[in-house]
C-alpha cells in the first residue's frame, strides 16, 4: 500500500516485504522479490541541469473533405457516415490543435460537449474498418475494446481504465500523445440494461456509468491498483528520484467512438412513428419499406433500448451506416484496395503462384456472400471456401498462374481436376493475359474515377499515360492504389534527379520532357533497370554530340523526348543538322 500525499512514506523495506508476502500467496516459491539498490539523495543523479521535456502539441492539419475523399478510396457506399465521422473528427481535432496553440484565446466553455460518436448499422457494413483507416490516416494512438468484457466484470470500472492505459502503451508511453487519441468500442449495444429484467440490471448499467467521466474529462492514473507489478514498478521510480511521481491521463481531448448492430432497436422506432401517424390520413409504412430505419432514430429510442440518458447524451454524434447489397458487395470485391482479394493473392503469393480473379468470378462469391445475410463478412468466408482446395493442391506442382474464373467458383472440385490434368495446356496463358487485361483496366477506371482527389494527393498530374504506369504497377504487385502511386511519384522523382547529375557532370542541362520520363519509368517499373545503369546510357547517347553543339553554338539547354531516348542516333543527326547546318554524322561515326 502506498501512502497518501499528505501521509509518511512507508519504508521500502516494508513494501518490499509486503510484495513478498502477496506473490509468495499467489504463485510460491516460483517467484521471488529480488532487493533493489537504495539511493541516498546524494547518490541521486544531479537533474539540475536537464531541462523539462516539452509538451508535445498536436500535430494535425486534415479538412473534411481530404478525409472523405481518403475514405472513399476504400470504403464502398456508406456516403453520409463517412461524411459524419471525417467531420465531426476533423473538428475535434482542430479544434483540440487550435486551444492549446492559442490557450489565451480559447476560454473553457461551461457545458462544452466532446464530439463522441454513436455508429449504429447491421453486421459486416464496414463500421471497425473505417474507424481503423480514419485512426492511421490522422496518426493518432488508437484502441479498440470490446463492450461485452465490460459486462462480463461488473460495474466496477477498472476495464474502462484500463483502455485508457492502453492508449498509453499504444503511444509508446507518451502521455501528451495519448491524451489525444481514440478509443473505439464495439458491440456497445451489448452493454443496453435488459428489457425483460425486473429492477435494475446493476452491471449493464454500471458499465455505462463507468463510461460517463472518462468520456467527458476525468484522471485516470496508470498505476494499476493491488497491481504487484505496478507496486514494484512505483518503489523503482521511488529509488530513483527519491519521490511519488503520480502519472495519470486527462481524457478531456480522447476521442470515443462506440458502435454496435442494435438488431431490435428498429422496433422500437418503428412504434414510435406509427403513434405520430395515427389519424387521418397518416401513411403507415410496410414492413419492407422501413430499410432506413435508423435513420429516423431519436435519444428517447436509445433510451427506451436500455441506455441512460445521460450516457446517450455523451454520444451526441450518431453515424447510421446502410445495409449492403448484393451490387455493394460486387463493387467491394472489385475495388483495388479490397483487403480481402489482396490477401489471398499474398497466401498464393507464398507459394510463388500469381493469381488473378475474372469479374464474372468476383459477381459469383458476391452472390454467394450476400446469401449469408452477414455483409462484408460474408465475402471472407466465400472466398476461402472456393479457393481452399487449390490452396492445397496447386503449391505442390509447377504451376505458377492461376486464372480464377467463374467456372473455378461454380464448381472448384471439377475445375481443379480439369485445371491439374490440362495445366500444360498454352490456352490457360491466355485465360490468364485476358483476366490480367480485365485487372488492369478495372485498375485504370478506379484512378480515373478518383483522378482529382489521387492526383492532388500525390502531387501526380495522372495523365493518360501515368495511369497506366500506375495501373502496370499495381498488376505487378500486389499491393494498394495508394501503394502505386507512392512508387510511381518516387519514379518519378529519380527521373528528374537524372538531369542534376548529367548537369553536374557535364555541365549540360537536359530537359526530359513527359514522355521521355514515362519511358524511363516503364524501364523502372518492367525490368531490373537501375538508377545508374540508365543514367550511364543516357550519358553514352547523348554526352558527345551534345557537347559538339553547346561548343559550337553555346546552347546549354536541350528537351529530350521519348522518341529521342529510343532512337538518340537519328535525333542528334538532327538537331546537328538543324544547329550547325552540317549533313547528318555517319552511322558508324562518333561525337
Amino acid at each position: 500500500m502506498i501512502a497518501g500525499d499528505n501521509e509518511k512514506l512507508p519504508d521500502p523495506k516494508e513494501l518490499e516485504k509486503e510484495i513478498g508476502e502477496f506473490l509468495s500467496k499467489k504463485f510460491g516459491d516460483n517467484v521471488k522479490v529480488i532487493s533493489p539498490l537504495v539511493m541516498s539523495e546524494e547518490e541521486l543523479p544531479d537533474k539540475t541541469d536537464k531541462a523539462p521535456p516539452k509538451k508535445k502539441k498536436l500535430d494535425f492539419d486534415l479538412k473534411p473533405e481530404e478525409l472523405v475523399a481518403y475514405l472513399d478510396q476504400y470504403i464502398v457506399k456508406q456516403d453520409r457516415a463517412k461524411t459524419v465521422l471525417a467531420t465531426k473528427i476533423c473538428t475535434h481535432f482542430n479544434r483540440v490543435k487550435r486551444r492549446e496553440a492559442f490557450p489565451d484565446d480559447h476560454k473553457e466553455i461551461v457545458g462544452s460537449i466532446k464530439n463522441n460518436v454513436l455508429m449504429l448499422g447491421p453486421t459486416g457494413v464496414g463500421k471497425t474498418y473505417l474507424v481503423k483507416l480514419i485512426a492511421d490516416k490522422i496518426g493518432v494512438p488508437f484502441v479498440k475494446g470490446d463492450a461485452t468484457k465490460f459486462s462480463e466484470t461488473g460495474y466496477v470500472g477498472g476495464d474502462v481504465e484500463d483502455l485508457i492505459r492502453d492508449l498509453v502503451r499504444e503511444a509508446d508511453g507518451d502521455i501528451e500523445s495519448a491524451r489525444h487519441g481514440i478509443i473505439y468500442i464495439d458491440e456497445i449495444d451489448k452493454i443496453a440494461s435488459s428489457h425483460n429484467l425486473i429492477g435494475a440490471d446493476v452491471s449493464r448499467t454500471g458499465v455505462q456509468r463507468a463510461l460517463l467521466k472518462p468520456m467527458e474529462e476525468t484522471d485516470v492514473e496508470l498505476k494499476v491498483p493491488h497491481d504487484p507489478i505496478s507496486m514494484m514498478e512505483e518503489i523503482e521510480q521511488y529509488r530513483k528520484t527519491g519521490k511519488r511521481d503520480k502519472r495519470y491521463v486527462n481524457t478531456k481531448n480522447i476521442l470515443f467512438i462506440m458502435s454496435g448492430a442494435f438488431a431490435n432497436i428498429g422496433e422500437i422506432i418503428k412504434k414510435r412513428i406509427s403513434k405520430q401517424n395515427i389519424g387521418f390520413g397518416a401513411k403507415i409504412k410496410r414492413s419492407d419499406e422501413d430499410s432506413d430505419i435508423l435513420k429516423h432514430l431519436k435519444t428517447e429510442d436509445l433510451v427506451k433500448f436500455g441506455f441512460e440518458s445521460e450516457f446517450v447524451g455523451r454520444l451526441p454524434v450518431r453515424a447510421v451506416f446502410e445495409r449492403l447489397t448484393e451490387d455493394d458487395l460486387f463493387n467491394i470485391l472489385r475495388n483495388p484496395n479490397n483487403p480481402i482479394i489482396l490477401g489471398k493473392k499474398l497466401d498464393f503469393e507464398a507459394y510463388d503462384i500469381n493469381v488473378k480473379f475474372e469479374d464474372k468470378a468476383l459477381r459469383i462469391l458476391a452472390e454467394q456472400a450476400f446469401s449469408e445475410n452477414t455483409g462484408a463478412r460474408g465475402l471472407v468466408s466465400a472466398v476461402e471456401e472456393a479457393l481452399l482446395f487449390f490452396e492445397e493442391k496447386l503449391p505442390s506442382t509447377t504451376i505458377k498462374k492461376f486464372p480464377i474464373t467463374s467456372s473455378v467458383i461454380e464448381n472448384p472440385q471439377k475445375a481443379l481436376e480439369t485445371f491439374l490434368a490440362t495445366q500444360n495446356d498454352k490456352k490457360w496463358d491466355k485465360i490468364f493475359e485476358r483476366i490480367a487485361h480485365q485487372e488492369k483496366q478495372r485498375v485504370k477506371e478506379y484512378i480515373k474515377s478518383k483522378q482529382k482527389n489521387l492526383a492532388e494527393r500525390y502531387h501526380l498530374r495522372l495523365s493518360e499515360s501515368q495511369t497506366d504506369l500506375v495501373a502496370a504497377y499495381y498488376c505487378n504487385h500486389i499491393t494498394d492504389i495508394g501503394e502505386a502511386m507512392q512508387k510511381i511519384k518516387f519514379y518519378y522523382d529519380e527521373v528528374k534527379k537524372l538531369e542534376l547529375y548529367f548537369l553536374n557532370k557535364h555541365d549540360i542541362n537536359i530537359i526530359l520532357e513527359e514522355d521521355a520520363m514515362d519511358l524511363i519509368t516503364e524501364q523502372f517499373i518492367n525490368s531490373s533497370a537501375t538508377f545508374e545503369n540508365i543514367y550511364k546510357k543516357i550519358s553514352a547517347d547523348f554526352e558527345d554530340g551534345l557537347k559538339l553543339i553547346q561548343g559550337k553554338t553555346g546552347r546549354n539547354r536541350f528537351p529530350i523526348t521519348r522518341e529521342a531516348l529510343l532512337d538518340p542516333k537519328s535525333f542528334l543527326n538532327d538537331l546537328v543538322k538543324k544547329e550547325l547546318g552540317i549533313d547528318p554524322i555517319p552511322d558508324n561515326s562518333k561525337f
